[in-house]
């Protein structure tokens, strides 16, 4: 565990902590993360989620879509107990194994919802957060009806994210897209910032 993580997480570093262990001991089984991703799994993963959580406000209702591991939403919740997190994940396994970690870690701020993206319905969460569900334009299709007017999404990307916001330019009439910005969250905390594709709705 790197030394940023207490910095990250806090008073719920346990918390992190235990997800964690959750991770490598059912990883493979569930197929949540290959067996290379684990000794990064800290860095690459579980801090690179967290510090996301700095772009929320206290009280956002966020929908993380796609949600797999829990990833960026486990991690973001633990990090930000002060707002609430849906865990949209469309595979019962994965479902199953996310309610099993909201429970054991106790994060009341969590509910799981079995779902695909498109079939949640307008559901008006302040933010809707993805990592490596599908590229910008196909994302903000699946994710435009979940996120309420003045809303956003926050996508973690890799360096092709000015390419995916210029791909995804020519949507924002219809979807009713207001900005689009690269912003990198955790500069002050972590040697690596997470970078993430923020897109606000009019």
């Amino acid at each position: 565990m790197p030394p940023e993580a207490s910095a990250v997480f806090g008073e719920n570093l346990d918390k992190a902590i235990a997800y964690a262990k959750a991770l490598v001991d059912d990883s493979d089984q569930l197929g949540l993360l290959g067996p290379r991703e684990l000794p990064k799994l800290w860095s690459r993963h579980i801090l690179n989620s967290a510090v996301v959580a700095e772009l929320l406000h206290a009280g956002d209702d966020v929908g993380d879509v796609g949600s797999g591991a829990g990833l960026p939403g486990i991690p973001m919740a633990i990090a930000r107990p002060d707002a609430n997190f849906v865990l949209i994940e469309p595979m019962e396994r994965r479902a199953n194994w996310l309610q099993k970690q909201v429970d054991e870690l106790g994060l009341e701020n969590v509910e799981v919802l079995r779902a695909r993206a498109e079939e949640v319905g307008r559901s008006g969460f302040d933010v809707v957060t993805a990592r490596a569900v599908s590229a910008l334009p196909k994302l903000l299709r699946m994710t435009v009806d979940l996120i309420r007017p003045g809303g956003r999404l926050i996508a973690l990307k890799g360096e092709r994210a000015q390419a995916e916001i210029d791909e995804s330019k020519p949507l924002a009439k219809k979807l009713k897209l207001a900005s689009f910005d690269i912003v990198f969250a955790g500069a002050d905390v972590v040697s690596e910032p997470t970078r993430v594709v923020v897109v606000r709705l009019i």
